[in-house]
């Protein structure tokens, strides 16, 4: 798909990873609806960003726990930029904790923004995309979702959900050249990793990485961006995770 004159919509799109995203879009031509909670400092500035490169920025406050503000996001989405071509569901966050501190609030709720959330937002994106035959839809997973990581049961479990969804998504609408795909980012450089011990990171970087380094939000970007642009590519997930999960010991 040629990005320059799309319409993206990208969910957590006002910082980290989304963040990058919606740049990356922006940067090859395409208008950018940034779907957050608030319209906070962050917010703004990837907002700012995006219009300094020319191209509109539309911010919709929502939260991608409740399926009606999915639904409105997608739609008003289309109402402002005048349809929907790229969808990128980045929203979500750290849920901690095992299964018997977990609380069954806390399950539900990682499964309603980082599951759900796609169910709601793909029967609402979908249709635009439809009637052209064309579309995109990339999905952020996380190599949590293929490993066993006990003190985050419920991500672990919500992030293995997200390639099996993706697959079966892709099935049912390659006919309609209608592409979905999973980005499945390792230990990169955002929030959600900032509140790792000093002992946590060295772990990290000299035994468990071994490229010994942690990614960038715009590197997992650019994967979203090949997954957009190469139009023979649906139902894969693509692991950027300087071979964390490729280790056997």
């Amino acid at each position: 798909m040629q990005i320059k004159g799309k319409v993206g919509l990208v969910t957590g799109g006002t910082r980290g990873i989304g963040a990058a995203a919606a740049l990356a879009l922006a940067k090859e031509g395409a208008d950018v609806a940034l779907v957050g909670r608030t319209e906070d400092d962050d917010a703004r500035q990837t907002r700012a960003a995006i219009q300094a490169l020319g191209r509109r920025c539309e911010l919709i406050l929502a939260d991608c726990a409740v399926p009606a503000d999915c639904t409105r996001a997608v739609e008003e989405t289309a109402k402002r930029l005048g349809g929907l071509d790229v969808l990128v569901h980045s929203a979500g966050g750290p849920v901690n904790g095992g299964l018997l501190e977990l609380t069954p609030e806390a399950w539900h709720g990682a499964f309603a923004v980082h599951v759900h959330a796609i169910f709601y937002l793909c029967r609402a994106a979908i249709p635009w995309m439809r009637p052209k035959k064309e579309g995109a839809i990339i999905l952020i997973s996380s190599t949590a979702g293929k490993l066993a990581t006990p003190s985050h049961i419920a991500y672990q479990a919500v992030k293995g959900a997200i390639p099996h969804l993706t697959r079966g998504l892709a099935r049912e609408f390659a006919p309609d050249n209608i592409r979905i795909n999973c980005v499945a980012p390792g230990v990169i450089r955002t929030r959600f990793h900032e509140k790792m011990s000093a002992d946590q990171k060295k772990l990290n970087l000299e035994h468990r990485i071994p490229l010994k380094r942690e990614g960038t939000p715009e590197q997992v970007a650019d994967a979203v961006l090949m997954l957009v642009e190469n139009d023979y590519i649906t139902g894969d997930t693509v692991t950027i995770d300087g071979g964390l999960t490729m280790r056997i010991a």
